[in-house]
């Protein structure tokens, strides 16, 4: 089965939060796909911890290193319908990006984003519950 990622469930599992068992037992046996756009996102976000010093350059590295050695299929999809999605749902694109990719590869997203969530079950999306 495949099934769509994003960066809070790679950043869960990445920095051992809580839900990483959870999350591990969901994505297993599942071909994990992204969208190309998630590295980014992942180094975004790992930016971001520097900023509030919740993480240094070495645990950053680190996290990102894991990060690569995860087997992800990156995925493109139509950017253009993704922005129409951002728009009508007041998202951001990155969020809007994994919906269109689910409709385009006909598969669910693993999110622990709640406002993700809520989008993509409004466009008949499935989400896998953790």
């Amino acid at each position: 089965m495949e099934m769509l990622i994003d960066s809070s469930t790679l950043l869960a599992v990445l920095l051992n939060e809580p839900q990483r068992a959870a999350l591990l037992r969901a994505t297993e046996g599942a071909e994990l796909l992204a969208p190309s756009s998630i590295p980014f996102e992942i180094g975004n976000a790992i930016s971001a911890m520097f900023r509030r010093k919740s993480l240094g350059l070495a645990e950053g590295m680190a996290v990102y290193h894991g990060f690569l050695r995860i087997p992800i299929r990156f995925v493109d999809f139509e950017i253009p319908e993704a922005l129409i999605i951002a728009d009508a749902a007041r998202i951001y694109a990155y969020d809007a990006y994994l919906i269109q990719a689910a409709r385009e590869f006909r598969c669910p997203i693993l999110t622990l984003d709640m406002r993700l969530r809520i989008a993509a079950r409004e466009r008949d999306v499935e989400i896998v519950e953790v």
